[in-house]
């Protein structure tokens, strides 16, 4: 690989010719640029290398700049304007924005092009001077361009997370569409986003519709809508905040009586015609208070089973966890630590599959009448096992940790140790069924 190392005046410099991929665009046959950096000082040239190196990444990300410039694409071609300006020193800023600045403004960018021999008409010199059109995205393409945005964020995601997550946004995308038409994102008015809003308060009074489905739908479209806003600087107006349908309620999840648990839930062949897998989740969830997409994603690597103290780890293994506080280690005792004996490599069947987990155990407790009331699912152990904690008089420090909450209290040292936390559940668990 060659350093484009080169001695000039005294000094170190970068020099390159333009690659030929890029001649046509860039005018400058030869590229010269000082590193800065004395050759008396550095005679071997370490220091200027690495100088040199960083000035190269620039030109061609300059270069690749340039040509998707030429790009069909308005997107591409905007937000290669935006690189070029960067590239020459300058933020990008719309010529009628430049306009009311102060002329000397003017007059440094209008140098930067002719200093380089780029030609007026260059791209450029387009992006130098805010000539570039910002690009019209349109209400069909809202989801796309969001995802697209969003792409770091979803590489922590497991492929289950990515379904779920992809499905909520592309439904609200939907659902803005079919109400308003394929409009730019410019031409929206205000107007439109209460049309929305009313499409959803006709829904929840003609369809039974939640209040909270629409809030949810009304949102996800307000996140887009701000996030390609504030990503491409398209400087609209907030046209879908405030929108929220008032009187929405939240249904809490009944917690199981600890009783209710020991002597049904847990009772000798209560769940004998479940799937060991399926089952030995319900008693790892029982004593762990774990939730169910941390149950069925657990490994070997995340179960230690020969430590003096078997616990498991969560922590995001090929997915995102919910919150930051969720990377916990928890003690197994009871139940929990009687299933995990039995399933040290996790729940392969139900991996990254909570919801059909979630789904196929709520069905046999509705049936096996296992259910006192709707609101008892299989998360309501999760409930239970908090309660539990707090009946026992666990710290709050211990239970959020356990729980994977956040502790509204300032953090100091490591928190609980594994044998404090251990000690407390051993307080509360489960005795498990004979047969696993």
């Amino acid at each position: 690989m060659r350093d484009y190392l080169g001695r000039r005046d005294g000094f170190w410099h970068y020099v390159r010719r333009v690659p030929t991929a890029f001649a046509a665009l860039d005018r400058r046959v030869i590229v010269r640029q000082t590193t800065k950096v004395r050759i008396a000082d550095d005679p071997r040239g370490i220091v200027a290398r690495r100088a040199v190196a960083k000035i190269d990444a620039e030109h061609q990300a300059y270069w690749k700049a340039l040509y998707l410039g030429q790009s069909d694409n308005a997107r591409e071609r905007y937000e290669a304007a935006r690189d070029l300006a960067r590239a020459l020193g300058f933020d990008y800023v719309p010529a009628r924005e430049l306009l009311s600045r102060p002329t000397s403004q003017i007059v440094a960018r209008v140098e930067a092009v002719t200093t380089r021999g780029l030609a007026p008409e260059s791209k450029a010199a387009d992006a130098v001077l805010g000539l570039v059109e910002k690009p019209a995205f349109r209400l069909k393409d809202l989801f796309t361009e969001y995802e697209r945005i969003q792409r770091a964020s979803l590489s922590g995601m497991s492929e289950e997370q990515k379904r779920r997550w992809r499905n909520a946004k592309r439904l609200a995308a939907e659902s803005v569409f079919d109400v308003v038409g394929d409009k730019t994102l410019s031409e929206l008015t205000r107007g439109d986003a209460l049309d929305f809003q009313a499409w959803w308060q006709e829904r929840v009074l003609d369809e039974g519709i939640e209040i909270g489905t629409a809030n949810k739908s009304i949102g996800q479209v307000n996140k887009m809508y701000r996030t390609i806003n504030t990503h491409h600087r398209l400087e609209l107006p907030p046209l879908f905040s405030e929108l929220r349908i008032e009187g929405e309620t939240t249904a809490s999840r009944s917690a199981f009586a600890a009783e209710f648990v020991q002597t049904r839930i847990l009772e000798d062949g209560a769940f004998a015609e479940l799937n060991e897998e399926a089952r030995r989740v319900i008693y790892l969830m029982a004593d762990t208070g774990l939730r169910i997409s941390e149950a069925v994603n657990l490994t070997a690597d995340t179960i230690v089973l020969d430590h003096q103290i078997p616990y498991v780890h969560i922590w995001p293994d090929g997915r995102k966890l919910k919150t930051a506080q969720s990377f916990r280690q928890i003690p197994l005792v009871g139940a929990a630590l009687a299933a995990m004996k039995l399933q040290p490599n996790g729940f392969p069947r139900y991996r990254d599959k909570n919801a059909g987990l979630s789904a196929l155990v709520n069905k046999f407790l509705t049936n096996a009448k296992l259910r006192p009331t709707p609101n008892h699912t299989l998360y309501s152990l999760r409930h239970t096992f908090e309660d539990r904690l707090t009946a026992v008089g666990a710290p709050e420090k211990v239970m959020a940790v356990l729980m994977g909450h956040k502790y509204q209290r300032p953090r100091y040292g490591d928190g609980p140790s594994l044998v404090q936390k251990r000690n407390w559940l051993q307080r509360i668990a489960f005795k498990p069924p004979a047969s696993l």
